[in-house]
């Protein structure tokens, strides 16, 4: 475990204590965070770490840092600028935030400046579809970018600044952010934030409002129950009807997917698809043990082992046939240049 600082040896003991004791290894995840905050990525010595404090091998740890593009394997900027270059962005201009701030900066796809500040990527999907073009810094996001606005952000990055996001808390530089994901508070003013929904991610409500539109049987003011509330009393089951199933409702109540399921691969419990009331008759009496055991010994004796037999076609004469012409083809292929060297030699 060298390399790292004490404080980071101690909170990786505070992070293996939040799991079971027979569930360590649940704290990976955090753990790589961890060693990220303190080198600025996942290195060999940060695998090496986890492994040796979970008790688990290299190749376990390497499998999941390499997985998760969070982990990132190769020394990243304080400021990691990712611009999505999805369809939706991309329709929106997002190719072309890519290729200026690419341009600019003179890096390409993970590649970080020479100072050390920013690292930049070109994203598949920020899930922001409705603020495209988007670009976050680390994982922060600054919405409805275009290339003038994604050089300033840049601009002000490397000149120490820390611009505010769309939404969101203030930013923080990479280590600090895998620190908060290793699941340890950020103490800095202004580091916690709520974000508030913007217009673009309102207007599908705003449209249900305004049309009248809403779940059927949905109660908006259907209070929220907390852990402590008590829990509502359980309405009782009706009496037993004595069938194998419950009464059905009519075909056409039921979804499509649902009667084309049980259309398909009906069971002893799929109900009869029929009109309401229907019942399935209940089956008879069920067999005593001994009869079960009769039948079960009657069925083993109607099926006769299979025999030790070599099966059709894998008699040992052909085998010893095809052996031998093998033999004597190989026979015949080291002794061709003897003959030939003879044949010479007698010349």
């Amino acid at each position: 475990m060298m390399g790292f600082s004490d404080e980071t040896r101690e909170r990786a003991r505070e992070i293996i204590a939040r799991y079971p004791a027979d569930r360590s290894r649940s704290a990976l995840l955090p753990l790589l965070h961890l060693v990220q905050s303190e080198e600025g990525y996942v290195s060999p010595a940060g695998v090496e770490f986890c492994a040796e404090v979970l008790g688990l091998n290299k190749a376990q740890v390497g499998a999941v840092a390499t997985f998760y593009t969070m982990y990132k394997r190769r020394p990243t900027g304080d400021y990691l600028v990712s611009v999505c270059t999805n369809t939706m962005c991309n329709v929106l201009g997002g190719q072309e935030v890519y290729d200026t701030v690419a341009e600019y900066l003179g890096v390409g796809h993970e590649e970080t400046t020479a100072d050390g500040k920013i690292t930049l990527e070109h994203a598949e999907c920020l899930a922001a579809c409705d603020y495209g073009p988007v670009m976050t810094v680390n994982y922060d996001f600054f919405d409805g970018v275009d290339p003038a606005g994604a050089v300033k952000v840049v601009d002000e990055l490397r000149a120490g600044g820390r611009p505010a996001p769309s939404r969101g808390a203030r930013l923080c530089t990479l280590k600090e952010m895998s620190v908060q994901l290793a699941g340890f508070a950020d103490t800095r003013e202004g580091a916690v934030a709520d974000g508030v929904p913007g217009e673009p991610t309102l207007r599908g409500l705003r449209l249900a409002e305004q049309h009248g539109i809403s779940v059927p049987g949905f109660d908006p003011n259907t209070p929220i129950r907390r852990k402590d509330d008590p829990v509502p009393a359980t309405p009782a089951k009706a009496a037993p009807t004595g069938t194998t199933a419950p009464d059905v409702k009519a075909p056409d109540a039921k979804s499509p997917e649902v009667r084309a399921a049980e259309t398909r691969q009906p069971d002893a419990k799929t109900p009869v698809p029929d009109s309401p009331g229907t019942k399935i008759p209940v089956d008879g009496v069920a067999p005593t043990p001994r009869d079960a055991q009769a039948a079960e010994a009657a069925g083993v004796a109607a099926n006769t082992p299979a025999g030790d037999g070599k099966p059709a076609g894998d008699a040992s004469d052909a085998q010893q046939r095809s052996l031998d012409e093998a033999s004597a083809s190989a026979r015949s292929e080291l002794a061709g240049p003897a003959a030939a060297s003879e044949r010479e030699a007698q010349q």
